[in-house]
């Protein structure tokens, strides 16, 4: 009987374990590409991977004898345990993270860092990481205190030039022009542009650790600085029209060639200084390992139990470590603006969300108005800027700005494909009194307060909509809801459209 041939049984266990270990990230990866919901440019970083992936694999090796054959079946390993903590805690990033260390050891086996067009293969698997729907997190985790800096920044700079400045917080006001700096302008967009901008120099230059970690402290110091300057202009347009003679320095292009203009600004000295080492990296991966040489037996076990560790790992149960607390929930009005309450069913999607994950969430219409109210003690799970769950809806939303009377609400205006067109706002509310419109600031103070139940509140009205029932629907739903309003509430929606 002819023996199965041994190097062919353990290659074939150990891609079989990847591929199940793989194909639910996968799965999860290419539908936030496709989602509207989550907005994610991630393909455009994966083009990017490809093409140097390619640009180096198109070159002969370097040295002919590979030595990193056990690396990458130490980060294989690796990968599983994160799959592990991926499926238990039921975090799809955390799948993500196990996803770039497959690329790591792939790469590491293309040998990538040993050809004459060497591309490191740890930079490669770093910027993977950028596929993932990362400015979406970083805005829910960090984007309030980057709105604070980005405000003070600018600040800082206008009064450079200007002396007719306040500012409080994430409010500029400039020439008797009011300014916020809210969550789109936190700087997340050109912070992820630099920084998968660095990640592409250092997978093309493999710099040591100190140099690495220097220019990306660099980097990210930079794209700061530039996201404070296109604030300024910004501002500058705004409080003083004549600057852009005919434009409107927030209506497209040219709010977006702002940006990027700075964005390149703040970049150039990084491209001008780089400098690529002089002696080649003899590592494919940084950081690199270094294991003895396994037996045939070793190598024939390993793989075996790397694919019943697999097959283990996707059949254990899912148990979601931030599942919300049950609470109380709070009963929507019957009657809203001399308009009867009619409940609104929940999709199945998200009826099945909240069974696995709690917290609550209401739906009611009042004639052609609508309240939709969420609570939880989990707002990384629960809570969410509107535009997230109607862009996968099939709506068109536009970010309108913000107004803080008679309470601080962001609004949206939404347009879907059969014609209808809305006004959305929405305001967050804690169990502790704290109301912002800002869905970053809320889960900031939430995770101060983790213990804080956490609401919110979207108000959905006709664009059209006549300005007295309008305010009068947004007065009866922040009595009922205890919205508590400034002194000074006035509202008018020409002034957001303005906006």
């Amino acid at each position: 009987m002819t023996r199965l041939h041994t190097p062919a049984l353990t290659t074939t266990a150990f891609l079989l374990a990847s591929a199940i270990l793989a194909y639910e990230p996968l799965d999860w990866l290419i539908g936030t590409w496709l989602d509207p919901s989550y907005s994610s440019t991630g393909a455009f970083y994966l083009v990017a991977l490809v093409a140097l992936a390619a640009w180096s694999l198109s070159s002969p090796l370097a040295d002919p004898v590979s030595r990193h054959r056990q690396t990458a079946v130490l980060l294989l390993l690796a990968s599983a345990l994160i799959r592990l903590a991926s499926q238990v805690l039921a975090v799809n990033v955390i799948g993500g993270l196990a996803l770039a260390l497959d690329v790591y050891a792939l790469a590491v086996l293309l040998r990538t860092g040993e050809r004459r067009r060497p591309v490191s293969a740890f930079w490669l698997a770093v910027l993977f990481l950028f596929t993932l729907p990362v400015e979406r997190i970083l805005q829910r985790l960090i984007g309030y205190p980057l709105q604070e800096l980005s405000a003070k920044l600018s600040c800082g700079g206008l009064g450079l030039f200007f002396s007719d400045l306040t500012c409080s917080g994430t409010r500029i006001e400039l020439a008797g022009r009011d300014v916020l700096v809210d969550l789109p302008c936190s700087g997340t967009s050109g912070l992820m542009l630099a920084m998968a901008f660095l990640v592409i120099l250092n997978a093309l230059y493999r710099p040591r650790l100190g140099a690495a970690a220097f220019w990306t402290v660099a980097a990210l110091t930079l794209s700061l600085l530039g996201n404070a300057l296109r604030i300024g202009l910004l501002a500058i347009g705004i409080a003083y029209p004549g600057v852009f003679p005919g434009a409107d320095v927030m209506a497209q292009p040219l709010h977006d060639l702002i940006g990027y203009l700075t964005l390149a600004l703040s970049l150039a000295p990084v491209l001008v200084f780089y400098r690529q080492r002089r002696e080649p990296s003899t590592l494919s991966g940084f950081p690199g390992f270094r294991l003895p040489n396994l037996s045939r037996g070793a190598r024939d076990l390993t793989a075996l139990v790397f694919l019943s560790l697999a097959l283990l790992i996707v059949s254990l149960p899912r148990h979601a470590f931030d599942v919300s607390e049950p609470g109380v929930p709070k009963d929507l009005p019957l009657v809203l603006a001399g308009e009867a309450g009619v409940d609104v069913a929940l999709l199945p999607v998200e009826e099945a969300y909240f069974r696995q994950y709690g917290g609550q969430a209401r739906k009611r219409r009042y004639g052609p108005m609508a309240l939709t109210l969420v609570e939880t003690s989990s707002p990384l799970r629960h809570l969410h800027a509107p535009d997230d769950c109607l862009r996968g809806l099939g709506y068109e939303v536009t970010f309108l700005g913000t107004r803080f009377e008679p309470v601080p609400t962001a609004l949206y205006r939404a347009r879907s494909g059969t014609g209808g067109d809305w006004l959305v706002a929405v305001t967050f509310l804690s169990s502790s009194g704290e109301v912002t419109h800002n869905i970053a600031e809320a889960i900031w103070l939430w995770l101060k307060r983790p213990g804080t139940r956490w609401s919110s509140v979207q108000r959905i009205t006709p664009w059209t909509l006549s300005e007295t029932r309008l305010a009068d629907f947004e007065a009866a739903a922040g009595a009922a809801l205890d919205l508590t309003p400034s002194k000074s509430a006035h509202f008018s929606i020409q002034e957001e459209k303005r906006i």
